[in-house]
């Protein structure tokens, strides 16, 4: 059975902070490259969301209804509601990655 996925406004921020990061910093087909790439393992969350794990930050916190998956050097964040996938954010791994989900999950 397929899940529903929702990307959140939070994620599609993300997604397009990315890929103009790419476009004015490299080059457009890398920037399509990247975007086309996030796009698609975020949609294969229809067929196998439980795959994920909880990232590590938020176990620390208590938080273990999120999971992650990887699309590197990107982390995508997102939370499973019965039939329901949410993406949360889409965070790039080398920032601080303890301190951005504690400032995008705790505050949700």
């Amino acid at each position: 059975m397929k899940y529903k996925v929702n990307i959140l406004e939070s994620a599609e921020d993300d997604l397009l902070e990315i890929y103009k990061y790419i476009y004015f910093n490299d080059c457009e087909e890398n920037a399509d490259k990247i975007y086309t790439k996030i796009v698609e393992k975020v949609s294969s969350l229809q067929e196998f969301p439980n795959r994920g794990h909880i990232p590590a930050e938020l176990s620390l916190l208590g938080m273990e209804d999120f999971l992650e998956i990887n699309c590197k050097p990107f982390r995508i964040i997102y939370q499973i509601i019965e039939k329901v996938v949410f993406v949360h954010c889409v965070l790039d791994s080398r920032r601080d990655m303890q301190k951005l989900l504690q400032e995008r999950l705790v505050r949700e």
